[in-house]
């Protein structure tokens, strides 16, 4: 048996990565002894009935949590996990509060040093990413801990919604449309002044094109990007920005546009990428590390971090040259892509 934790998750009103991946590797558990289960008053509890759970390690029952925690804001959760009343496994996405601080919301930054060491008493740790996985150890040296817990890569899915299928050369348009897409919060590590930076010398040199962008605003980073989007528009009139795209209006601009665009500074992972990949879109990417994991096998571009002369010709050459198009989009569709049911899969093979 599976307990999934969706303390956090199944309550969120916007859908973040992390949110994403809670709902999509939930619904493809829950078919096979998985319950969901949230935190409250220092115990859990079924998330629709509210009946207390009793652990049994003889039954060989698992806690699974894709959620970011902390003593401070689960009291009692450090001496559940000692206690050893089940075996407990985490999804980990990355080390970025802790390598990034200065651009992660402060609440993040604060609670990352007691996850992290919380997550050495585990049993299983599903790492998105080798760099993530990587991150993880490092900082466990760096701590002088032990670990108890065994750490595994597992990979997400590309599927964007469950029943949505695969891009295919039939049922994917040529998307003649000179469009792009961004998909990320508005934040700093997402990048998209620079990105702004890059379309508006476009635009300046006489190319025509949307810039879509779709994600929630950062409460604490994300009000100037919010900004500075709104007084472009007063003469770029092909720049939108989307705070909330539901996936019917994600699935039209996914049809839209010519490529994805990801410039973003570190990722755990980057699920929108793959995503768009899903969709039929080539993406361009970031040259990061993590990235690279997935980027390699076809249909992306990549370009250095804030390299503006490398990502304007990329630009460039994705709205001017059809022969190009043609050929990324042909990788997209022919290139293996994971589903969440593969992603499921690991987890159940590595909960034994």
């Amino acid at each position: 048996m599976i307990y999934f934790d969706v303390t956090k998750t199944g309550p969120a009103k916007y859908s973040s990565g992390l949110t994403r991946v809670s709902h999509r590797l939930l619904d493809e558990l829950a078919s096979q002894r998985c319950t969901a289960v949230v935190w409250k008053k220092g115990g859990w509890r079924n998330s629709e009935t509210g009946r207390e759970i009793t652990f049994s390690k003889a039954r060989n029952e698992w806690l699974l949590t894709v959620e970011l925690f902390s003593e401070g804001e689960r009291e009692g959760f450090r001496e559940f996990i000692e206690s050893g009343k089940c075996k407990l496994a985490a999804v980990f996405h990355d080390a970025i509060p802790l390598k990034y601080p200065e651009i992660t919301r402060r609440n993040s930054v604060l609670r990352a040093p007691d996850y992290m060491k919380m997550l050495s008493n585990f049993d299983r740790i599903l790492a998105v990413s080798n760099y993530s996985a990587n991150d993880l150890h490092e900082f466990w040296r760096f701590q002088g801990i032990a670990p108890r817990a065994t750490v595994e890569r597992i990979t997400l899915g590309a599927n964007f919604q469950k029943y949505t299928p695969r891009a295919s050369a039939a049922n994917t348009p040529a998307a003649a449309n000179p469009a792009f897409l961004c998909v990320g919060a508005l934040e700093p590590r997402k990048n998209q002044n620079f990105l702004l930076d890059v379309c508006e010398a476009l635009w300046d040199e006489g190319l025509q094109f949307e810039m879509n962008f779709v994600g929630r605003v950062n409460e604490e980073f994300g009000e100037p990007i919010k900004s500075r989007i709104k007084t472009m528009r007063k003469k770029y009139r092909g720049l939108h920005l989307h705070e909330s795209a539901s996936d019917d209006a994600m699935l039209a601009l996914y049809t839209k546009c010519r490529a994805a665009l990801f410039p973003t500074i570190a990722e755990g992972c980057g699920l929108p990428p793959l995503e768009a990949l899903w969709m039929g879109l080539p993406c361009v990417c970031s040259d990061l590390p993590v990235l690279r994991e997935y980027t390699n096998s076809g249909g992306c571009v990549t370009a250095p971090v804030n390299h503006a002369a490398a990502w304007k010709a990329v630009l460039r050459r994705i709205l001017t040259d059809e022969t190009e198009l043609t050929r990324l989009r042909s990788e997209v569709l022919a290139r293996p892509l994971p589903t969440w049911a593969d992603a499921a899969a690991q987890v159940r093979k590595s909960l034994v």
